[in-house]
């Protein structure tokens, strides 16, 4: 007899918490192999297409295309057949092993063991009611905070775990979430599969919680305001992430910014006659990312991060280089891994390889996170100056803005000259102004005179 396997979204790892359906790979009633990608989800980070660690038939799928589900929430069920004659009984349902982050499959039916809250009968003491609702209060007795919009849950929505029962919650973010803002997991209940708390319940307890306490004085009657005219997008996939991360870093980081122009002459003849040489063309961007880890070896101040629940800064041995790059789906910022330790060939074929992949949308999570200092060449745009938000939890971007012949001062006289706006924004927990202006000014030495890169090759 067959025996139908369920198949849950996985930890897709980096502390996500949902992902997007964007393509389903195969229909129900398609046999599908172990390991057979079958369907291809968006989360913050990447495109990612997911195996099936089953073998069989498919004979459900959850979730539309554009649907967005929570890590855990079924994907699809698969039944498996019986083994062939000499086969192994628990060939296609023991799962593959291979499979994403945090996610095994050597046993497939208890993979990932979910906790179902407890199902105890409603306290029969009066309580005051803190569900939502179907109809609105009567009149006569209104429900506390009236005009907020449909609650979600809150402390008293599900009746208490036990004290050694486990928490329906499998994100660890989730879990920090509650931990900075007090709040006891154990007294929430979750909107997810089977009860499973979500980020959203977590957040909305919050705000829950932050409302003023006082009831809303009755009102003959409460028309809900028209939402304000215009097309509505959805914050969520790259730009919700992109959108967190901004909020998050000016937000948390308390950070300055300063600026200086450079005569970029030098550095433009130098690169020309690099390239008159032979070999691979070498990129702007690579030689400004080749200034800047030698600008991080004098000042490593600047490559560091701050832990504020240990109260230190952590100075890092590594430079892992991010640079901005513009793609259909957004802004993404890929990583360089140990950008100190490569020549300026070896820097322009990964920043090649990675854009390429950054507009294919196929960069891993791996390639999106990790980053320890950002370069923003947004002079591509034609603008030639900015104040850029840094990228948390890093500790400082270094911006650069259009190349472009302007008059400047040059060994006493007046000259067009290919001038630069550079702007250097820091987290001013990790240093004082003067050296961050002290980095600056040695990038700037070293696109005016090149020549200053040979003290540290």
């Amino acid at each position: 007899m067959a025996q139908v396997l369920e198949f849950k979204l996985p930890d897709l790892g980096e502390g996500l918490t949902e992902a997007e359906i964007v393509r389903w790979l195969v229909q129900v009633g398609d046999v599908v192999a172990v390991d057979q990608p079958v369907v291809e989800v968006e989360t913050a980070k990447a495109m990612v297409e997911v195996p099936c660690p089953y073998g069989g038939v498919v004979t459900a799928r959850f979730g539309e295309e554009g649907a967005e589900l929570p890590v855990g929430a079924p994907l699809l069920t698969v039944a498996v057949g019986p083994p062939a004659a000499g086969g192994d009984a628990g060939e296609s349902s023991k799962g593959s092993g291979n499979v994403l982050v945090g996610y095994g499959t050597s046993e497939a039916p208890a993979r990932r063991r979910r906790v179902r809250p407890p199902t105890h009968p409603a306290p029969t003491a009066p309580t005051a009611p803190t569900a939502p609702t179907a109809h609105p209060a009567p009149t006569a007795q209104p429900a506390p905070t009236a005009q907020v919009a449909p609650p979600a849950p809150v402390a008293s929505a599900a009746p208490p775990l036990r004290a050694d029962a486990p928490v329906p919650v499998i994100s660890p973010l989730v879990r920090r979430l509650a931990r900075e803002n007090g709040l006891d997991l154990r007294a929430l209940a979750g909107s997810g599969p089977d009860g499973l708390i979500l980020r959203a319940d977590v957040e909305q307890a919050v705000r829950t919680a932050a409302a003023p306490a006082e009831v809303t004085a009755p009102q003959p009657s409460t028309v809900p305001a028209a939402p304000a005219p215009g097309t509505r997008i959805p914050l969520k996939g790259v730009r919700g992430a992109v959108a967190d991360k901004l909020s998050r870093s000016r937000r948390e980081i308390p950070d300055a910014t300063c600026w200086v122009d450079a005569d970029a002459t030098e550095l433009m003849r130098t690169r020309t006659a690099m390239n008159a040489a032979g070999g691979l063309k070498i990129s702007l961007l690579a030689l400004l990312a080749r200034i800047c880890t030698a600008a991080l070896a004098r000042f490593p101040e600047l490559n560091s991060t701050v832990d504020m629940e240990a109260r230190e800064v952590v100075r890092l041995d590594h430079v892992h280089l991010g640079f901005a790059a513009q793609t259909e789906r957004g802004l993404v910022v890929p990583v360089v891994r140990d950008a100190h330790a490569r020549d300026a060939e070896a820097l322009t074929a990964e920043f090649a390889r990675l854009t390429e992949a950054a507009r294919a949308g196929t960069l891993t999570p791996a390639e999106l996170t990790g980053g320890t200092f950002t370069l923003n060449n947004y002079g591509v745009f034609g603008v030639d100056g900015s104040t850029p938000i840094i990228n948390h939890p890093e500790a400082a971007m270094l911006g650069v803005g259009r190349i472009v012949p302007k008059p400047w001062v040059h060994e006493g006289e007046l000259a067009v000259r290919q001038v630069v706006q550079l702007s250097l924004t820091f987290d001013h927990r990790v240093c004082d102004g003067g050296t961050a202006g002290g980095f600056l000014r040695y990038v700037a030495d070293c696109v005016e005179q090149p020549a200053v890169l040979l003290r540290s090759l």
